[in-house]
């Protein structure tokens, strides 16, 4: 291995030590419906309609599911418009 192959094996390892993979969860509420919940899940996470149903599933028979997954960066704007549809939501 050279030396340029070493230094971009090195910076990779460390940007993948630097990214936390997070989880982003939806709750169970005994408020939202389905319909309201499945379109959130499509409109913020861009799930497709089946995608989002069965999690939307996951969420009523689980009581949560991940939704999403990524850095904290990438999944807080999510959380957020999650949470301001009415639907509780957290990055784990």
């Amino acid at each position: 291995m050279t030396s340029v192959e070493e230094k971009e094996l090195t910076d990779l390892l460390e940007a993948i030590e630097i990214t936390e993979v997070r989880d982003l969860v939806v709750y169970n509420d005994d408020f939202n419906t389905f319909d309201h919940v499945i379109a959130t899940l499509i409109r913020v996470c861009k799930h497709s309609p089946e995608q989002a149903e069965q999690c939307t599933w996951l969420i009523h028979y689980k009581g949560k599911c991940t939704v999403k997954t990524g850095s904290w960066d990438e999944l807080k704007p999510q959380r957020d418009a999650i949470c301001e549809a009415g639907i509780d939501a957290k990055i784990i």
